[in-house]
């Protein structure tokens, strides 16, 4: 495993980012101590979400919100308006 500074990182992030993508973890030191690790990602832990599926939580989350008393888009429109 590769240890580098931080400022070195900075300057030759892109370069580090082929190694993490090859397969690589580097780690990442600040005046000596370690602070942080580039890992590549394991995209078998990601989870794909749908667009159906966000449609659908919204749709669960807005069950039973209402503007309030007696209100409606278009009152709220109209009161805009004046």
């Amino acid at each position: 495993m590769q240890s580098i500074g931080a400022f070195e990182a900075k300057t030759h992030f892109s370069e580090l980012l082929v190694k993490v993508g090859n397969g690589e973890s580097i780690i990442i030191t600040k005046h000596g101590e370690e602070v942080a690790m580039l890992v590549p990602i394991d995209t078998s832990k990601i989870k794909k979400s749908s667009v159906q599926t966000n449609i659908d939580t919204i749709r669960s989350l807005r069950k039973g919100v209402t503007l309030g008393k007696n209100l409606s888009i278009n009152m709220l429109k109209d009161m805009g308006r004046k």
